[in-house]
């Protein structure tokens, strides 16, 4: 009997699912070596114990109390994810003297299908990472067979997947699927490639395809992708890209042509990209019909651009009347602008006289120095506006308009408003558009364009042939230029009058505008100095000519081409001068 209960022992001690029963009274009567390990108690220490203290949830004691089989259960005891079967104990009478249960760990088991689980997801991203490519995707494995291809690459080929998956390439090319695989010159060459491609059911359509090998850890191929564009939609695109240019090159013609014809016709000169940005904009403006004011400091070209802003108008063929507000007397300035009556005043003419606005009805009216209008007639001006309609002196009916407004003024009209000298709202009617003009001294560039221009304007007027010096040309480039361009075309034309030699030089060049100029003589005095060795004083000159050319142009290119070497010259020396100057 003992060597039978021996044999039992040793029996479920072999069972790797842990059994553990207990009585009655829930105090534990049996259990084996995996259900000791599981709970974690010493067999001989566990047997006598109240189950429900030694291990909470076996659920042993329901059992006892239900007296009813619970098979296969998943119940957690001690962290530990367990499969239960319990079931009631009955001796021979029918009497229940206990309960037993059988629990089998599935802690690895569920960590493995957690992993699957996880790997599962993974997959369905990649495929729908994949499906979603707007590029056609063919995959296959390492022998060449196929295993998938998305909906971009069936739509763009015309083929179904039910068609090629699970077959070879090259048995699809030798059916005329393809002109060539790509995947099997990646099998063969172990390296990315790249072909165009014809599509057998699509053969006017022409695609760009890379396949790309996948290595596992002994650099054998287990996988081919094969990334598929159609590049008729790029050609499409790349034409319709050469088309625009064209379009903009043909555009930038046309207004080049009409800034040339604008400048020719105006006697305007435009040089600096500060003044070709102002005359673009004055030519775009011009095509529409909004209130411009015009900003400036006298003598920069407020007119020139008010004419090229009406001669890129509709109005161009219609009435320009140009009014200086400045240069009329204020008891006239009224009758001016806005015309009179018949006996409207003592003096008047009998017939009555029409205004400035009325002549230029359908065209253009330019009010010069607005900012010199009385806050009276400002008032009156404010209603030209607001109503488009003038009353004349004495008139008791109103006279309707279609007149453009452009106005200028070298004064700071916020500035005035602020003050109570210009009127709030007349400001904000005539700053529509605003364009300010920058100062002659704060575009120097312009300076040898406009000594030219005013050159060959004033010999053609007195038949003359003058030119100018490259250093009387920089002197004027130096000079401030307060009168502005208005002050640089008196002095040359005085120059092209009074010079008696065919070269106007530094010499002819009136004192006063030679007072900011250092001449070549004086630089190289100033840098050069004395006491200096040949080789010193070449590299005190060339750090001048370098240093003045970057003032001038801002970049190495541009300073190349002006001293007439390569650009890296430019930088190299560049750099040395600003090391010896402990910059770098």
């Amino acid at each position: 009997m003992v060597r039978k209960n021996l044999e039992i022992d040793q029996f479920l001690n072999a069972i790797y699912n842990g059994i553990l029963a207990i009585n009655t009274e829930g105090e534990v009567i049996l259990l084996n070596k995996s259900a000791a390990r599981f709970i974690g108690v010493p067999m001989e220490e566990a047997l006598g114990q109240k189950v429900d203290k030694l291990v909470p949830n076996t659920g042993l004691l329901e059992i006892l109390e239900t007296e009813e089989s619970r098979p296969t259960q998943k119940v957690q005891i001690k962290n530990r994810t367990v499969i239960s079967n319990r079931t009631p104990i009955y001796n021979r009478d029918g009497r229940l003297i206990g309960a037993i249960g059988v629990f089998q760990d599935i802690s690895d088991l569920e960590k493995v299908t957690e992993e699957l689980r996880e790997e599962r997801k993974i997959k369905e991203e990649l495929d729908a990472i994949i499906e979603s490519s707007y590029d056609g995707m063919w995959i296959t494995d390492g022998q060449g067979y196929t295993l998938h291809l998305n909906s971009a690459y069936e739509k763009l080929s015309g083929l179904k997947r039910e068609e090629v998956v699970g077959r070879h390439m090259q048995e699809l090319v030798e059916e005329g699927y393809f002109s060539e695989s790509v995947t099997l010159r990646v099998l063969e060459e172990k390296k990315p490639i790249t072909i165009m491609h014809n599509i057998f059911k699509k053969k006017d359509k022409k695609v760009l395809i890379t396949g790309n090998p996948i290595f596992n850890e002994n650099q054998e191929i287990v996988r081919v992708v094969t990334n598929v564009r159609d590049i008729t939609e790029l050609m499409a695109l790349k034409e319709e890209s050469e088309l625009k240019d064209k379009l903009a090159a043909q555009y930038k013609e046309e207004l080049d042509r009409l800034r040339s014809g604008q400048l020719k016709l105006e006697n305007f000169v435009v040089h600096s990209s500060q003044m070709q940005h102002i005359f673009d904009l004055a030519v775009r403006v011009g095509q529409v019909n909004s209130t411009v004011l015009i900003a400036g400091e006298s003598g920069v070209g407020k007119e020139g651009i008010a004419n090229a802003i009406v001669q890129a108008s509709e109005r161009k063929d219609e009435p320009f009347i140009k009014v200086n507000c400045g240069a009329i007397p204020e008891n006239l300035l009224e009758s001016e602008l806005f015309g009179y009556e018949r006996g409207a005043f003592t003096g008047a003419d009998r017939k009555g006289k029409l205004g400035m606005f009325e002549l230029a009805n359908k065209g253009t009216i330019f009010l010069d120095e607005v900012a010199e209008l009385p806050l009276r007639l400002q008032v009156k001006l404010l209603r030209v506006f607001q109503d488009g309609q003038v009353m004349r002196i004495g008139g008791v009916k109103p006279v309707s308009l279609d007149v453009r407004v452009l106005a200028a003024t070298n004064k700071d009209l916020g500035k005035l408003v602020q003050q109570g000298d210009f009127r709030e709202d007349l400001y904000y009617r005539l700053n529509v558009v605003p364009i300010t003009i920058p100062p002659l001294r704060e575009r120097k560039e312009d300076v040898p364009a406009l000594i030219n221009f005013f050159l060959s304007k004033f010999n053609r007027e007195h038949n003359l042939y003058k030119r100018i010096s490259g250093d009387a040309i920089d002197c004027l480039i130096d000079y401030p230029w307060p009168g502005n361009v208005r002050e640089l075309q008196n002095l040359i034309e005085r120059l092209v009058v009074l010079s008696r030699e065919p070269v106007i030089t530094l010499e002819q060049i009136p004192q006063h505008f030679k007072s900011v100029f250092k001449g070549p003589e004086e630089e190289l005095r100033l840098h050069i100095g004395k006491n200096l060795t040949l080789k010193e004083a070449v590299s005190r000159l060339e750090e001048k000519l370098i240093t003045t050319a970057m003032d001038t142009h801002k970049t190495t290119r541009k300073a190349a081409q002006a001293l007439g070497v390569d650009q890296s010259t430019v930088v190299r020396k560049l750099q040395k001068i600003q090391a010896d100057q402990g910059y770098v």
